[in-house]
């Protein structure tokens, strides 16, 4: 029997895909410097809490604690595309309807490992929309620290030589710096809202195109359990012969159309709230704010729930088996 892990060889777009085109690949998929165990999620945590202008220190150490988590998930993917495989390689010199089924339950291992994958990009928007209020957060304190100083110095004037013609210029000083700083500060609480709100679109959408594609996939595995007849028999007896392949088959199939047609609008599993809100939630924008800028150059360059129906298999398929 020829033994495959996907029924197609090349990926059509999906319904989702067509609604939302996909992102571009994850940026913690390469440029891997330190390996990928648990010293390198360390170094860069602690690093991360320790450079760059110290307001912005909080949130570039989230955005790499998210980069482990990604890296992490990336680690899943794989490990499940390989137990996809070993499954079906371990299926294959079983009898036929436990080879047939082990294969079929290959495919949709092997599928959830694609799912993940294609997680980790989605996910990836969420940490890059993060960074922008991170990189607006280090350009506010050049201002913040400029206002500072310039009190400090009028203080230690008004201290050491309350006459001095500095004084005045130094209050001039400080009124364009205090002006600027307040400029500065209406940016970052705009941005801030914005983006935190954007960011945390970006990533439960994701979380819920993820978890009922999951759901999906495992609806239609519990339909090819029912193909294995796990019915006793006495020793010597044979079982009835195996005849479940084309409604195996047709179970993934079912599965692939129901993945490639799921869009977000059709997401079915909906928060109950028990608080109303007066308005209606206004969209959120995506655009970049200009005078945002990067302080970490040595860092490489970033980033509904479909009902679970009972799978659409034909009855006369599944009861021949």
């Amino acid at each position: 029997m020829h033994r495959t892990y996907s029924l197609r060889n090349s990926r059509a777009p999906t319904a989702a895909q067509l609604q939302n085109p996909a992102p571009p690949p994850s940026t913690t998929k390469s440029g891997r410097f330190f390996g990928k165990g648990s010293i390198a999620h360390s170094f860069r945590r602690s690093t991360a809490g320790s450079l760059g202008p110290e307001l912005a220190r909080k949130l570039a150490q989230l955005v790499k604690m998210e980069k482990n988590v990604m890296r992490s998930i990336e680690l899943v993917a794989r490990e499940r595309r390989e137990v996809a495989k070993q499954l079906s390689a371990w299926g294959e010199e079983s009898d036929e309807d436990v080879s047939d089924v082990t294969d079929r339950l290959g495919v949709l291992i092997y599928e959830i490992g694609e799912l993940e994958d294609q997680f980790i990009d989605k996910y990836d928007q969420y940490r890059i929309t993060l960074k922008a209020i991170r990189n607006i957060e280090a350009s506010v304190q050049p201002s913040r620290e400029r206002k500072q100083k310039i009190t400090d110095q009028i203080a230690h004037l008004k201290y050491k030589d309350p006459n001095s013609p500095k004084i005045v210029v130094l209050e001039q000083e400080l009124v364009r710096a205090e002006a600027e700083s307040l400029v500065a500060e209406a940016q970052l609480s705009n941005i801030t809202r914005e983006k935190l709100k954007a960011a945390f679109n970006y990533q439960f959408d994701a979380i819920r195109e993820h978890s009922e594609k999951l759901a999906l996939i495992a609806g239609y595995g519990k339909a090819l359990l029912e193909l294995l007849d796990d019915t006793p028999v006495t020793p010597g007896e044979s079982r009835l012969g195996y005849d479940g392949y084309e409604a195996s088959k047709q179970i993934i199939i079912d599965c692939e159309n129901a993945l490639a047609s799921w869009t977000l609008d059709q997401a079915t599993v909906k928060p109950t709230l028990s608080i109303r809100r007066a308005e209606p939630e206004e969209a959120y924008s995506l655009e970049g704010h200009e005078g945002q800028q990067e302080f970490e150059e040595e860092e490489e360059e970033e980033e509904e729930e479909p009902e679970v129906e009972e799978p659409t298999v034909e009855k006369e398929a599944v009861a021949t088996a």
